[in-house]
């Protein structure tokens, strides 16, 4: 490949003769040193260079590779990690990819085949022996020598000690070679994790298809946290043993040392021909393979990293330039993929969750989804677009926004972290009006914004400076909906504990100077005052509106006696009723069947969500407030959401689990592929369960058994920490905001269709 306009004449002392290809996050280079001998130089993009954690990534992969020596890898040369333009300097290994040998000759069999996966297994040998694992064996990372297959391309190899930089929630690798537990918890794979990728790897090799094979990454991530592999193409023995190493369980996968003998067996030095490692039906012909094409060095492929949450496969869909025997099986494998798919899609997939209980049957894929409404299309937009009217250009920062929305009358309102308030059409997702609320644009960039609800044409808003003394100087702003102008605001005093509500068709706000102690409804129209009426002390207070009645759920952590305490309140005159009192760390779900259902904490752990379990559910009658106490059945961990009538539990690795408020027995569990998903939402009328991730992708599962249906693409720009990702409804319609800003609407009854710029 020819040298690009920019591309330097010389790096570390190697000359720059070729250019050997690009990825996502950077360009490697074919170069020369001083002696004449040949290297692969990588370096990284300028826009990485500047990010400390690639950087500290990048270092990563160096060490990772200076540590592995072995006759079926590429050696690091040099290499310079602090350079302003890091690069690294290893063997020139004069070959293509495993993934271009298949794209343009076919499958490997016979002595091809076995001098592949006994150099993958004393590959994998050599990198273990230096305690390092892999995680990313792919045949784009896979170089064919003359004298057998190298490994490359250490980027997000670690250490078997070392866990630094694989953060909770971020799924790094390539999905069709990636193990299971690479999807569940990267944090803890093991060496057991590349003789998974391994088999993958060989099945592909000998087939042109890898075992878990769909149309996308995500499809592919469910198969294989899921479902059996397809080995239907691969004949026996060497059935059996990939078999084996493909099992979920990574305690059930063979050493690589009974590996090694294991393929050394099935795939035997025959003098008198090669053996077929696919089953082949009599009538069909011997295959003729054409002769290869002229090796052209593949490292290139190396030069990407892991860049989005589920990548797109990196190895391309095989082409043989000749009919093959094979290929009939193959193309029977493909048919039943695409039904696979197609019920995927558009239905229930039988096996996508542990039901352990009963439930109605599951609506058919045509009855499943509500209509989206007329003239609605799928969009995608952000928080910082020029809006219509009011502030047009979004002041401040685009980056990280940490939304708060809510939706109401055919429009999302949604506000963030130095991102004004703003109205958004639910149905072209057009920016309508972007709300200055009585500040001026410099001042804006300094604010943070919490929509606390919609009701009766009014947006009501928490406001608080991120430089100001206390609390922020906050304060409750009211806005109009149909024009976002301001209706009044009113400040609580920069020590007030409490945030302020919009519960009961009223907005509850804590009274300057009280710590708390008394809250005072208004109007939200004009902010007069409806009422005052005292709190409990040392309590903090959050109001709720369920079925139209009043309550606060106010906790107190410190002191003697921690408790929660459940208030009704009189939505008329703010009379209250102490209708009980909860252990302290009890959370507020929601409502069912009358009552007032918590979860009651059990251990909690220190590491944050994910590790907070629940022993009890508490529901309390909201007339007599008379109790009832159920164990939660092995104490479930994660964020709890109480949904179609079911505890729901879920944790940053993708994990769903539903329990019965009513037994505390488990209903189902299922994995997702999701990245650190947020709430769950239930649509009651088609029996489904939304959840969003971080990234901005979207799953459904049958709400009675757990399915999941299907799972989006990523629509936001980035995996962006902070506020969770949140899923609205809209008639038939799902509207969704990712903690970057991006904004976004999707149809059910067809997710992957592209949303257009709004």
């Amino acid at each position: 490949m020819a040298l690009h306009e920019g591309d330097p004449g010389s790096l570390g002392g190697y000359r720059i003769v070729d250019r050997l290809g690009a990825g996502g996050m950077g360009v490697v280079y074919r170069a020369r040193a001083r002696s004449g001998r040949e290297v692969a130089v990588k370096v990284v993009h300028a826009q990485y260079a500047e990010d400390p954690v690639f950087r500290a990534r990048f270092r990563q992969e160096i060490a990772a590779a200076r540590l592995v020596s072995g006759a079926f890898t590429a050696p690091v040369v040099d290499a310079d990690p602090e350079a302003s333009r890091p690069w690294m300097a290893t063997q020139y290994v004069p070959g293509r990819s495993l993934s271009a040998g298949i794209r343009d000759d076919g499958p490997l069999a016979g002595a091809a085949l076995r001098r592949l996966a006994l150099g993958l297994v004393e590959a994998l040998r050599d990198i273990h022996r230096a305690g390092v694992v892999h995680r990313d064996l792919k045949p784009a990372n896979v170089l064919m020598a003359d004298d057998g297959p190298r490994v490359i391309d250490f980027g997000i190899s670690r250490a078997a000690e070392n866990q630094t930089l694989t953060e909770t929630g971020h799924m790094m690798g390539t999905p069709p070679f990636m193990s299971p537990e690479q999807f569940t918890d990267a944090r803890s794979v093991g060496p057991a994790s590349d003789v998974f990728s391994l088999a993958a790897l060989v099945v592909f090799a000998a087939t042109g298809r890898g075992p878990f094979d769909a149309d996308n990454p995500y499809l592919t991530a469910y198969r294989v946290m899921n479902e059996e592999p397809d080995l239907a193409a691969v004949a026996e023995p060497l059935h059996t043993v990939l078999s084996r190493c493909l099992s979920k369980d990574p305690t059930a996968r063979p050493a690589l040392d009974t590996l090694s003998a294991e393929f050394a067996a099935a795939l035997p030095e025959t003098p008198h021909g090669e053996v077929s490692t696919v089953p082949r039906r009599s009538q069909d012909p011997e295959p003729t393979r054409p002769p290869s094409s002229t090796p052209r060095p593949a490292f290139a492929e190396a030069a990407s990293e892991a860049g989005p949450a589920v990548p797109a496969p990196a190895y391309d869909a095989p082409a043989p330039r000749v009919r093959s025997r094979r290929l009939p099986l193959l193309a029977g494998v493909a048919g039943v993929l695409v039904a696979a798919l197609m019920a995927y899609l558009l239905g229930p997939l039988k096996g996508g969750g542990t039901a352990e209980a009963g439930g109605a049957p599951t609506p058919s894929a045509t009855s499943r989804w509500q209509a989206v409404p007329d003239g609605w299309r799928p969009w995608r937009t952000t928080v910082f677009a020029r809006a219509t009217s009011g502030v047009t250009e979004a002041p401040g920062d685009s980056g990280t926004a940490s939304l708060s929305c809510a939706a109401a009358d055919g429009a999302l309102y949604c506000a963030g972290d130095r991102a004004l308030p703003v109205r958004v059409d639910a149905l072209t997702g057009k920016m309508l009006w972007r709300a200055a609320g009585g500040m001026s644009g410099t001042d804006a960039a300094r604010y943070e914004n919490w929509v606390l609800g919609v009701h009766d044409g009014v947006v009501l808003l928490r406001r608080a400076t991120f430089l100001g003394s206390g609390n922020g100087d906050p304060s409750v702003v009211a806005l109009d909906t149909t024009t976002g102008r301001r209706l009044w605001h009113r400040p609580m005093g920069d020590q007030e504990p409490d945030m302020p509500a919009l519960a009961g068709g009223l907005a509850l706000v804590p009274d300057p100077g009280t710590a708390g102690h008394t809250v005072t409804a208004r109007s939200l129209r004009d902010g007069s005052r409806r009422w005052t009426a005292s709190l409990p002390a040392d309590h903090s207070c959050v109001f709720h509106d369920p079925d139209g009645g009043l309550y606060a759920v106010c906790s107190s952590y410190t002191g003697d006696h921690p408790d929660t305490r459940l208030l009704s309140l009189d939505r008329a005159d703010g009379t209250i009723r102490e209708l009980a009192t909860l252990k302290a760390r009890s959370s507020y779900l929601g409502a069912l069947d009358g009552r007032l259902v918590f979860a009651e904490e059990g251990r909690s752990g220190n590491n944050g969500p994910d590790d907070t379990a629940y022993a009890y559910a508490v529901s309390v009658d909201r007339t007599t407030g008379a109790r009832r106490t159920v164990r939660l059945v092995d104490e479930p961990q994660g964020e709890v959401a109480l949904v179609n009538g079911m505890l729901c539990f879920t944790v940053s690795n993708g994990l769903v689990t539903a329990v019965s408020p009513e037994t505390g027995k488990r209903l189902w569990r299922s994995r997702t592929t999701l990245e650190q998903p947020g709430r769950p939402v239930a649509d009651g009328r088609s029996g489904t369960v939304f959840l969003a991730s971080v990234s901005g992708r979207v799953a459904a599962l049958d709400s009675r058994k757990g399915t999941v249906l299907w799972e989006s693409y990523p629509r936001a720009d980035g995996a962006a920490s902070g506020y969770p990702a949140l899923v609205f409804r809209d008639r038939g319609a799902l509207m969704v905001t990712a903690p970057d800003g991006t904004v976004f609407s999707l149809d059910p009854a067809h997710p992957d269709r592209t949303p257009a710029s709004a």
